[in-house]
């Protein structure tokens, strides 16, 4: 008599272009597939219930946040290679009847039946897309988690966005180093002087709005259109005593009023925005600018034939986003009437930035568990794990992107060259 393991391999087969891609043990203890391959435990049969009920991504991800499915070692890796082997494989037509015997081999493995409850954690939307409501929903979803399990994933600045490794050869540098590194880079970029005026759009938990105003001396408003991170920010000026130097606004971007900005940054917020409002996005820019004024966007990107996001990300992590390849994204900024002076890639910095923050959510694990319960945890630990790939397999990327608001003579008052963004007086 077969075992399950041997089942499942059978079963893979019809269903699959291609062998087993792991190795798997089933629930009875038995194993099947490549020796060298990553190990993948299916705890019970409901893991493969789950993936017949609804094939694909999603059904891979509930299995593994349920943990009716795990993986033995890095989940990154193991992701990686089983991708890798899938598309490796030429495409092939199933052939007929291929389902009627996948359908007998499932009943023979005692896998068929009614659709296993869903995970607690989708996200919840309604209304219409990227209204001001359904915005917030969204935002809340995904930043609102709770704050003290960002501290645990984070630096202490509670930078939430991709650092600028400098160093990343030196074991001494830290995440908290390449955070402040990223800080300062955008300050410089930005050309911050004491007493200029600092719109930050999708402020976070204030790690830019806090640098900008102690280390500049800017006068900084920061936007954000989650409550829980505005009273974050709040307290935390008063803490820093800043409270005179940074206003902490709850509102959606179209909300913002004011014009004369010297600087705007958006920092891993216009992901947020939409497809369809990224034009009225980047002419609120433009207008709230003076005249030879700089905005910093920094967004992640997809691949020119890359999706990005994906089912379980809009799922369950960041519903609604969406990202476009960088060359569109800088049409739309110079569209409004903004100069594009710099477009430069972190792709690689993001996949280091996220394995930092792996690191600290095992480094934590106990901890994540008794704030945010298991599923949670496994939810975050399978989206860095995912993420981490995405952005190494250049499925995904992100950019700094400098533009300014020239005069209706086309000054842009921009230094001549970027070496003062990277090598300021008085540093090597």
């Amino acid at each position: 008599m077969k075992t399950a393991a041997e089942r499942l391999a059978d079963l893979a087969g019809r269903v699959l272009p291609g062998p087993l891609p792991v190795r798997v043990r089933a629930w009875d203890g038995s194993q099947a597939g490549p020796a060298d391959a990553p190990l993948i435990l299916l705890r019970s049969p409901q893991a493969v219930r789950r993936l017949l009920w609804q094939p694909g991504e999603l059904g891979l991800a509930e299995a593994y946040i349920t943990g009716d499915l795990d993986v033995e070692g890095d989940l990154a890796h193991a992701l990686s290679h089983a991708g890798q082997a899938v598309r490796d494989q030429p495409p092939t037509r199933p052939q007929p009847g291929a389902l009627a015997t996948a359908a007998v081999l499932a009943a023979r493995l005692g896998v068929l039946g009614p659709p296993p409850a869903r995970p607690d954690g989708r996200a919840r939307l309604g209304g219409r897309l990227h209204s001001t409501a359904r915005d917030r929903a969204a935002i809340s979803h995904h930043y609102d988690v709770s704050t003290d399990f960002y501290a645990l994933l984070l630096d202490p600045s509670m930078a939430y966005s991709c650092a600028y490794w400098q160093r990343s050869d030196d074991p001494a540098y830290t995440l908290a180093d390449a955070q402040r590194d990223k800080l300062e880079l955008i300050c410089r970029k930005l050309g911050l002087r004491a007493g200029d005026r600092l719109l930050d759009v999708g402020c976070g938990w204030g790690s830019l709005a806090v640098h900008a105003a102690r280390e500049h001396k800017a006068h900084v408003t920061a936007v954000t259109l989650s409550r829980a991170q505005r009273d974050f920010v709040t307290e935390r000026c008063a803490r820093e005593g800043i409270t005179d130097l940074v206003d902490v606004q709850l509102r959606h971007w179209r909300h913002i009023d004011g014009a004369g900005y010297d600087a705007i940054s958006a920092v891993e917020m216009g992901e947020h925005v939409g497809d369809a409002a990224y034009p009225h996005f980047t002419a609120k820019l433009y207008g709230a600018l003076r005249p030879q004024g700089r905005v910093l966007v920094q967004q992640m990107s997809r691949g020119a034939n890359a999706p990005g996001g994906g089912a379980f990300i809009e799922t369950y992590i960041a519903p609604d986003m969406h990202m476009r390849p960088v060359g569109q994204t800088t049409d739309l900024l110079e569209g409004s009437g903004l100069e594009v002076r710099s477009v430069e890639s972190l792709r690689e910095h993001y996949t280091t930035t996220i394995d930092a923050w792996r690191t600290n959510l095992e480094h934590h694990w106990s901890d994540v568990v008794d704030l945010v319960g298991e599923t949670t945890g496994r939810v975050w630990r399978l989206y860095l794990a995912g993420a981490s790939l995405a952005f190494t397999e250049r499925r995904m990327g992100v950019d700094q992107i400098l533009a300014v608001r020239p005069t209706r003579e086309g000054r842009s008052a921009m230094p001549p060259t970027p070496a003062a963004w990277y090598h300021p007086a008085g540093q090597p």
